[in-house]
């Protein structure tokens, strides 16, 4: 299980890498009146996500953390039961969102993913199905005016766009 860690963060820190370097052909810093570069968000993400990497690396090799006596095998049945649950449910919600758009698609995967596969109260799966697509709509759409796929959901949209616009 160390290795697999290990592994992981070394990937993902490659790819970090990548996401910064792609991102940085467009602008990443402050345009007069219009506000951050359109490379600004991914690269700093990236760079966050870099740094977390570097972490991971960091406490691996200082034998630091809750991995550092497992001997257990990296893939075993239940593990790999769990993989394809999550793997599955994520193929199926980005199917959906073509279809019932992401804001329908969102709370339907985090309901099954929260509930099911992680076993929480029916009170905080809720509260965080409803409000990561309330908090994801007033962030993307009327926030940064980027639109996103709303699938037949779309003409319930049409009220808050009359109010807003």
């Amino acid at each position: 299980m160390r290795r697999a860690e290990l592994v992981m963060a070394v990937v993902l820190a490659v790819f970090s890498c990548y996401l910064m370097w792609k991102s940085s052909e467009l602008p990443v810093g402050w345009i007069p009146e219009r506000g951050p570069g359109p490379g600004a968000f991914p690269f700093w993400l990236a760079a966050g996500m870099l740094a977390c990497c570097g972490w991971i690396i960091l406490r691996w090799l200082r034998g630091v953390g809750p991995l550092v006596k497992s001997e257990e095998s990296y893939m075993d049945r239940h593990s790999l039961n769990q993989f394809l649950l999550g793997a599955g449910s994520l193929g199926v919600m980005i199917g959906l969102i073509h279809v019932i758009g992401v804001y329908g698609s969102v709370p339907l995967f985090l309901i099954f993913y929260m509930r099911v596969l992680g076993g929480h109260t029916w009170m905080k799966t809720g509260t965080i199905a409803i409000l990561s697509p309330v908090i994801t709509f007033l962030f993307f759409e009327l926030a940064l005016k980027i639109t996103l796929p709303k699938g037949f959901t779309e003409p319930m949209f049409y009220p808050i766009y009359d109010l807003v616009y």
